[in-house]
C-alpha cells in the first residue's frame, strides 16, 4: 500500500470533518481505516448507487412507482447505516433507500416497497429497520421511542433517525432533540444537509449556516461532516454510536451532501436550481472520491471494480425477479400492516373489502 498524499478539503471548513478530500488525496491521515474497511465503504456506496440508477430505470419501464433518487447521497447514507449492528434500530426517510439498503433490507422487499405494494410494506422479522415514512422528521421522535425503549429492557442498543435539513425547521426534530437529550437516550440523529427542500434551498428555510450546532439548544453534541466523504461520515457516526451505547446520550450528524438527482422521478429541477451548481458538486463525487483514494493505494483495479459491477448487477436483477413472483395485491390486503394487532375498525373496513371485493 503506497503512501497517501495528503491534501486540502476541496471547500475549506474548519468546522467540518473531512478525511478524504474531492480529489481523493488525504486531509486526516490520522483516521484513514484499514484496508477491509475502506474497501467495504466502496462495496456499500456502489451497490447503493447500482440500486439508485436501476429504480429509475425500473420506474421509466412502468415496473415501479414514484421514487424518490438518492445519488449523490451514497457516503451520507452507507456510512452511517455501516456504523449499527443489526440489534440497533435504523428509522429512514423516504429518501434514505440507500441506508435500509446498506443496514440489510432486501432489495426484492425495497422494490415491492415503492411498487406501492402490501408485500413490500412489512418488514422482515428480526430486521430493526421502521418503514420509508413520508411524513417530515416524525423519524426522530420514533428514534427517541425506540431508543428508550430498549433501554427499558436492559439492553444498550441504538437508534438511528434521518432526516434532511428541511426537516430541521419541524416541531418534531426540536421535540425529539429536546425528549432525547432530557432523557439521556442512546439515539443518533442523522440530518442530510442535501441543500433543498423539494425546491427550496437551505438558504432560504433559515439564516443558520450550520445546523448542527441546533444541538446545543439542547445540551447534547452537534458534529458536522462533509457528507460526500464516507470516511469522515463512518468515522463520525462510529463515535456516536458508540457514545450512545455506553450510556452517553444522544449526538446530532449534519452530513452536508447535495441532492444531484431530482426530488422524485416526477420532478423537473431545472426549474429551480441550475446545472452549474449541480456540477459544482459531481466534482465532489462520493463514489468517484474514495475510488480515487484507493486505486492510487493500490487497494482497487479496473478487474476489481468490474467484478463489483457483475456481482451486484446479478443480485439486483434476481432480487426484480424475485419481486416479480409476487401476484397483484387484493383490495383487502391495503390495510394488512398497519398495526401489530389491527383495531376494530381497522377490522370492519378489511370486512366491508372482503364483502366487495370478495378478496
Amino acid at each position: 500500500m503506497s503512501e497517501p498524499t495528503v491534501t486540502e478539503p476541496l471547500t475549506a471548513d474548519p468546522e467540518m470533518l473531512t478525511v478524504i478530500g474531492a480529489d481523493g488525496g488525504v486531509v486526516r491521515p490520522d483516521l484513514v481505516p484499514d484496508a477491509e474497511t475502506l474497501v467495504r465503504l466502496y462495496r456499500a456506496m456502489r451497490r447503493a448507487r447500482h440500486f439508485d440508477e436501476r429504480a429509475v430505470v425500473l420506474h421509466r419501464q412502468g415496473r415501479m412507482g414514484v421514487y424518490p433518487p438518492f445519488g449523490g447521497m451514497e457516503a451520507s447514507q452507507a456510512g452511517t447505516a455501516l456504523a449499527l449492528t443489526h440489534d440497533d434500530w435504523l428509522l429512514p426517510t423516504y429518501r434514505d433507500t440507500g441506508a435500509a439498503l446498506t443496514y440489510g433490507l432486501p432489495i426484492s422487499q425495497i422494490v415491492l416497497y415503492w411498487r406501492t405494494s402490501p408485500h413490500g410494506w412489512a418488514m422482515p422479522e428480526g430486521l430493526k429497520v421502521l418503514p420509508f415514512y413520508i411524513p417530515i422528521a416524525t423519524q426522530y421522535p420514533h428514534a427517541v421511542g425506540c431508543a428508550l425503549a430498549e433501554r427499558m429492557q436492559g439492553r444498550d442498543n441504538v437508534a438511528m433517525a434521518y432526516i434532511g435539513d428541511g426537516g430541521s425547521s419541524e416541531g418534531d426534530f426540536h421535540e425529539a432533540l429536546n425528549f432525547a437529550g432530557a432523557l439521556n437516550a442512546p439515539c443518533v440523529f442523522i440530518l442530510q444537509n442535501n441543500g433543498w427542500a423539494i425546491s427550496v434551498p437551505t438558504s432560504s428555510q433559515t439564516r443558520a449556516v450550520n445546523l448542527s450546532r441546533r444541538a446545543e439548544g439542547y445540551g447534547i453534541p452537534g458534529v458536522r461532516v462533509d457528507g460526500n466523504d464516507i470516511v469522515a461520515v463512518y468515522h463520525a457516526t462510529c463515535e456516536a454510536v458508540a457514545r450512545a451505547r455506553r450510556g452517553d446520550g444522544p449526538t446530532l450528524i449534519e452530513t452536508v451532501t447535495y441532492r444531484v438527482k431530482p426530488h422524485t422521478v416526477s420532478d423537473d429541477p431545472g426549474r429551480y436550481r441550475t446545472e452549474d451548481l449541480t456540477h459544482e458538486w459531481l466534482l465532489k463525487d462520493p463514489v468517484t472520491r474514495l475510488r480515487t483514494y484507493l486505486t492510487g493505494a493500490g487497494l482497487w483495479d479496473d478487474a476489481r471494480e468490474a467484478a463489483l459491477t457483475e456481482e451486484v448487477t446479478g443480485e439486483f436483477e434476481a432480487a426484480v425477479e424475485d419481486a416479480d413472483r409476487f401476484g397483484e395485491p387484493t383490495p383487502s390486503e391495503i390495510v394488512d400492516h398497519v398495526f401489530a394487532t389491527p383495531t376494530p375498525q381497522l377490522r370492519e373496513q378489511q370486512r366491508q373489502l372482503l364483502e366487495e371485493y370478495g378478496a
